[in-house]
This record gives C-alpha cells, structure tokens and sequence, in this order.
C-alpha cells in the first residue's frame, strides 16, 4: 500500500513540474492571441494538492 501511494506522489509531482513548465511556456508565447485551452495553473495546483495529501496519508498510514 505504501509504495503505491508513494508512486502516486511521483506521477502528481511530475504533473505539477510539467504544468508549471507548460504554463512558462505559455507566458513566453509570440502571439498573444493564441490561448491554450489547458487550464495550467489549475492543474498544477491540484497536483501539488494532491502529491500533499498523498505524502500525508502514506507517512501516516
């Protein structure tokens, strides 16, 4: 059990990293007029929420 929730934390880690680095990318963008439609920002938060909460419950449990 412990190490599934460790290896949850890990893909909700790499989540964050990968939609903190999408959302600098989407800073940098040329065109301003080009959005994406990938909430980033959210998404990272969730992920960082959800790595917390994962990490809480595998060093408790």
């Amino acid at each position: 059990m412990q190490a599934r929730l460790w290896g949850g934390v890990a893909v909700a880690v790499t989540l964050a990293v990968v939609s903190g680095w999408a959302e600098a990318r989407r800073g940098r963008r040329g065109d301003p007029d080009r959005v994406g439609w990938v909430p980033w920002r959210t998404l990272q938060f969730a992920a960082l929420l959800t790595a917390l909460l994962l990490t809480s419950v595998a060093l408790n449990g």
